[in-house]
């Protein structure tokens, strides 16, 4: 076997090599170059922002393409830029910009990952008679052969967590994760970063991309209401025992835990609780009715070795995660009539519809990714569900 778990000489091995412009999948290419790969870079033209292309920490773009060019040049290997603007447009970009409107908090990143780079490019890398597909991702995958399906492999937590990717990683399918390969997932960034300066990229030193690439300054209002200018409405903002507080412009401006810039002072500190887009209220309450402890989940993707019905049918458990930035926590996962669902055993305070629930085997390094859903919903501290239930099923005052 080579280094990619292919039963073949790394030079009879072509591998496409999804390539940002950025120091990562430059490496990425390097690495498997060095070993002797047959590699070609291809880059997706994403979105095109104007001066936004320029600025530090964006991908997918102007600059970017140019700088993965010059990579590609450098190791001697042929590089392709395919226009996916519109594509990207239609599956991450407005999806983003519904979800938002809805009063969730999306994550375009993994919506990019389903469909753009796992999907589409994945197809173009096959016909290009790739064996292969590799990224820049932190994140592990290793072989994990089943009596019916000896090529199976599974997802892993990388060996530097500070830039585990998995939570952006958990809706990808079995068969994209048995083509895809991830040379980086047991490297620490300096290692990257020394690798890259070893090669003689250009990108050694350049920033690194932020989450949401094609939104400038990470203003996502800005981006929504010059793409939708129907979408910021005013409502009121309205607390949870049903005192009209103030007005607000808009419940794009507000996510769920947000404290400060809420417009209304009243003695007390307050936080956004829930975000009602049919009403177009900004409900907000004390910190206590944050607290969460059960979220029902929403588009599954499950990555377990049985099916989830039969490993989670008396409950199965796990380590969940809830957002990008937090560690794995003890959960208990569900799967029965009433759906699909999540117990925290530890309380997460500022859980949002649309955010991802990433389940694991361990909290540690080396646990197993075993998928996760997109949060529906979530259940609060039964006096505060009481209260927000309540609210919800009453009109807004005029």
């Amino acid at each position: 076997m080579n280094t990619l778990d292919f039963d073949k000489k790394p030079e009879d091995t072509r591998v496409v090599v999804a390539m940002s412009g950025g120091v990562d999948s430059s490496v990425v290419a390097g690495l498997l170059k060095r070993e002797g790969y047959d590699v070609l870079g291809i880059t997706l033209q994403l979105y095109d922002h104007g001066a936004a292309v320029h600025r530090a920490g964006s991908c997918c773009a102007g600059q970017d393409i140019d700088d993965a060019r010059r990579v590609c040049e450098t190791l001697g290997i042929p590089h392709y830029v395919l226009d996916y603007e519109q594509r990207f447009r239609d599956t991450v970009i407005n999806p983003f910009m519904e979800s938002y409107v809805a009063g969730e908090t999306p994550i375009p990143c993994v919506a990019c990952n389903q469909t753009v780079k796992f999907a589409d490019l994945l197809a173009t890398a096959k016909e290009l008679g790739a064996d292969a597909l590799a990224t820049g991702h932190y994140i592990r995958s290793r072989s994990v052969p089943l009596p019916n399906d000896p090529g199976h492999r599974a997802l892993f937590r990388p060996i530097d967590s500070e830039r585990d990717q998995s939570y952006f990683l958990f809706a990808t399918t079995q068969e994209q994760i048995d083509y895809l390969r991830f040379p980086l997932g047991g490297m620490s960034k300096a290692e990257t970063r020394k690798l890259a300066e070893d090669m003689g990229l250009v990108v050694a030193q350049k920033a690194d991309s932020q989450d949401i690439c094609f939104v400038p300054q990470g203003k996502y209002a800005d981006i929504i209401t010059k793409l939708r200018p129907d979408s910021a409405l005013a409502g009121q903002i309205v607390h949870l025992d049903g005192r009209v507080l103030g007005t607000h412009d808009g419940i794009l401006h507000y996510t769920i835990g947000q404290r400060k810039g809420l417009g209304v002072a009243t003695g007390e500190p307050l936080y956004v609780v829930y975000l009602d887009a049919r009403s177009r209220r900004v409900i907000v309450g004390p910190r206590e009715a944050l607290e969460t402890h059960r979220v029902h989940l929403r588009d599954i993707n499950w990555l377990g070795d049985a099916p989830l019905e039969d490993m989670a049918c008396d409950g199965f458990a796990c380590f969940a995660k809830v957002r990008s930035t937090r560690p794995p926590t003890p959960a208990m996962l569900h799967a029965d009539d009433d759906g699909v669902y999540v117990d925290l055993e530890i309380g997460e305070a500022g859980v949002a519809p649309g955010q991802a629930c990433v389940l694991y085997s361990a909290p540690g390094a080396d646990a197993r990714v075993y998928g996760g859903g997109f949060i529906d919903r979530s259940e609060r501290a039964a006096d505060a569900e009481t209260l927000l239930k309540a609210l919800l099923a009453s009109p807004a005052a005029a």
